[in-house]
């Protein structure tokens, strides 16, 4: 079965075909480094983290780009309010990035261009709409005339702009005084006073937000590539204005094959926002939840769905996520070889193939969970849950847990054999009150235990 791939400019699943043979050119669009990464940045690069495996896995070469705006009005505002420079506010929060997508298992990209790195190509692509009657100068600015290419308008969300100006987000009315139509765009803006700039051929300033990414993603791709990707609130305006620029520009379209979009996160059934209160950095997140387990969660969803997070539904990914590591574990020091992986790899296969379901995969992979241990289940799994899902830690991080595990488990094995004897005493003599206290010193030692037919089991948790 070839892979099918939901494109939201034409707003069905087709079948994945790439410019070059056996290479896909993929730009996702990163983040803008004002703050620390949140939740909402941990479900879109988890989701394109793992379109990147899956293609990989299936044989193609992908070169992944994504960007970092590393110049803002945010970044600038926090900067003055600090009174540092906007470098040092982009570096801190690049780097607290780095260190929470590293701990979630999420593969580098290929490159990470910065706006600030590409200013010349930002200022040839504007000059280049401009001598196409695409682009004017006003009085505060350079902006893409809407009206020059009303053919463009709507591609990805088949709606005017009146229809979704309220639902874009906070940076669409980019609005100065020489614009002609409200509808317009800045694609270069004059400075203001004391804030950085750049020189170009209208003036001192900085690039709009939407010229970035097409001048990024033309000097990495050439006028065209395979697959761009971002968050649902992306497709407007930031993507639609990527279309009018990067065709435009360039006079060849369509600019992206295929266009993707994860889904919104809400968080018990309100989408996540600060001024709800409910705005979840990454870095807090893991004070309470595993990363990997958070990683399980937001794989459990469809990346096009909207996911739900509720403190229900985080435990029940951290005790799924809990008994994969523990399969696993028990599976790398298993006698048993023989256990036929060919039908749930086949359904695996199918579900990442259909627009790389990760909710269907996730089912196959707790089917293997629930087969026992052997070395076959610990193979599947490395490849399956660990290499493209990322939900494993690596063989030798298990494996130094286990042996942690083992002297822990040496060191107090006497202690806690007493204990449960007299446990067992007091049981018997239905003495609840010691058997209650008993538990509760077997518990403070990290000891679960568990009480079978043959008698009780323990465990460290």
């Amino acid at each position: 079965m070839a892979i099918r791939v939901y494109d939201t400019k034409s707003r069905s699943k087709r079948e994945f075909e790439t410019l070059e043979d056996g290479k896909v050119k993929m730009y996702v669009c990163g983040i803008t480094p004002y703050s620390p990464s949140h939740l909402g940045h941990a479900r879109c690069y988890i989701a394109f983290d793992v379109v990147h495996r899956w293609l990989e896995a299936s044989g193609f070469e992908v070169d992944y780009v994504q960007n970092f705006t590393d110049i803002d009005d945010q970044i600038i505002e926090i900067s003055e309010s600090e009174e540092v420079t906007f470098e040092v506010v982009a570096n801190r929060n690049i780097e607290e990035y780095f260190e929470v997508m590293d701990r979630m298992n999420v593969l580098r990209a290929d490159s990470y261009p910065r706006v600030t790195e590409t200013i010349p190509e930002i200022i040839v692509m504007v000059e280049s709409l401009i001598e196409k009657g695409h682009a004017y100068l006003a009085d505060d600015g350079v902006y893409f005339e809407i009206d020059s290419a009303p053919e463009k308008y709507g591609l990805l969300t088949g709606q005017t702009l009146e229809m979704v100006r309220e639902g874009a987000g906070g940076r669409v009315s980019e609005t100065g005084s020489g614009k002609k139509n409200h509808r317009d765009f800045a694609l270069w803006k004059f400075a203001r006073k004391d804030e950085p700039s750049w020189t170009s051929p209208w003036g001192e300033g900085r690039p709009g937000w939407h010229i970035e990414c097409s001048a990024m993603s033309l000097k990495h791709f050439g006028e065209q590539f395979d697959i761009h990707g971002g968050g649902h609130d992306l497709r407007f305006p930031h993507h639609e204005a990527e279309i009018f620029q990067s065709e435009c520009s360039t006079g060849c379209e369509p600019v992206v094959g295929f266009w993707m979009h994860n889904g919104f996160v809400n968080v018990d059934g309100e989408k996540m926002s600060k001024s709800l209160g409910n705005f979840w950095n990454v870095s807090d997140l893991f004070e309470r939840h595993a990363p990997l387990a958070l990683r399980y969660a937001l794989l459990s969803v469809p990346y096009r769905n909207p996911i739900d997070l509720t403190p229900e539904f985080l435990e029940d990914a951290a005790d799924h996520y809990e008994r994969l590591v523990g399969a696993y574990s028990r599976s790398l020091t298993s006698g048993d070889s023989g256990t036929d992986m060919t039908g749930v790899s086949e359904l695996f296969r199918d579900a990442m193939d259909d627009d790389f379901n990760t909710r269907s995969a996730i089912i196959e992979v707790q089917k293997v969970v629930s087969l026992g241990t052997s070395k076959g289940v610990a193979s599947w799994l490395e490849e399956h849950a660990g290499n493209i899902l990322g939900l494993l830690p690596s063989r030798e991080e298990v494996i130094a847990a286990q042996e942690e595990a083992h002297t822990a488990r040496v060191g107090i094995s006497e202690k806690v054999e007493v204990l449960l004897s007299q446990r067992d005493e007091a049981r018997g003599a239905h003495d609840w009150g010691r058997a209650d206290q008993i538990r509760d010193e077997l518990a403070s030692m990290g000891v679960i235990v568990e009480d079978g037919s043959d008698g009780p089991t323990w465990r460290l948790g």
